[in-house]
């Protein structure tokens, strides 16, 4: 009796650790949309007990209404900012990983160039934009190249540090094996960097899509090829905030999923054997 006494209580710490992963995984969801829906239901609870005219607040179900009703006008205008959105996270990519090369095999260019990307980055796109508009005659080109400054920062600083975090002891070992300086960039520091490139990637994401709503809203121009930035603009100007609001609800859940996919994606390439996502222990 005393040798089988312990897997009744191994059978009962794993069905507890079993419950408590169930847990988790329906809290993961369900928490978010709990509480996502509670605060929709506190905004309509506070239009409707204050009265608060429409062209002041609009409640969510106008809002939703006003978003189906122009679903034509919004939709073709989220193209457009998902267009720019894209371009110039591709392009941040692209750069942002190339001089991020660069920097890692020359410390010469590093320090030569990598204060010029600082600059970029602290300095408000709302004060370089009116400039490039100025400079750059065609407006898309402006606007990817106003988005672009915002989310090329971080994927270049990220990947950065992680060619940079290398295990040095490895390092040492590709340096006695006579591995190359090319071997050891592919073999070793690039799967190092691809969890920090893949962290850098999702705030690119995000900051993406707000240079081009925010080069948008400096544009300030109309027409053809408009993004939801300007049509929010033309709301306001015609005291149309049901709509505002229904632009402002399409940038958020476009930043979601930006950011749900890039997650996705993260996931897929560490899942198996980075920490940062393997399956935690509860």
């Amino acid at each position: 009796m005393s040798i089988a006494d312990p897997i009744p209580l191994l059978d009962a710490e794993e069905q507890k650790r079993a419950r408590a992963r169930q847990i988790d995984r329906i809290g993961r969801w369900l928490l978010p949309v709990l509480t996502i829906g509670l605060a929709i239901l506190l905004w309509d609870r506070v239009v409707v007990w204050n009265e608060i005219p429409h062209y002041i607040l609009p409640g969510p179900g106008l809002v939703a209404q006003t978003l189906i009703k122009d679903w034509a006008i919004l939709f073709d205008a989220l193209l457009v900012t998902l267009q720019i959105t894209l371009m110039a996270l591709a392009v941040a990519v692209a750069g942002g990983v190339g001089l991020a090369v660069l920097f890692n095999q020359s410390r010469f260019a590093e320090m030569s160039f990598y204060p010029f990307a600082v600059i970029l980055q602290v300095t408000p796109v709302v004060s370089v934009a009116p400039l490039i508009f100025i400079y750059v005659e065609n407006r898309m080109i402006g606007l990817l190249l106003c988005a672009w400054l915002v989310a090329f920062f971080p994927i270049l600083s990220n990947t950065t540090l992680g060619l940079n975090s290398a295990d040095h002891n490895l390092r040492d070992l590709f340096r006695i094996y006579g591995a190359t300086r090319w071997q050891r960039l592919r073999y070793l520091q690039l799967p190092s960097a691809l969890p920090y490139f893949l962290g850098g990637l999702r705030i690119a994401g995000g900051l993406s899509l707000i240079g081009a709503v925010v080069s948008e809203y400096v544009a300030g121009t109309g027409g053809i090829g408009s993004g939801l930035a300007f049509r929010i603009l033309e709301a306001g100007y015609r005291l149309n905030i049901p709509r505002m609001f229904a632009a402002l609800a399409l940038i958020a859940a476009t930043g979601v999923v930006i950011f749900a996919g890039l997650s996705f994606l993260s996931h897929a390439l560490l899942h198996k054997w980075h920490e940062s996502a393997l399956k935690r222990e509860i």
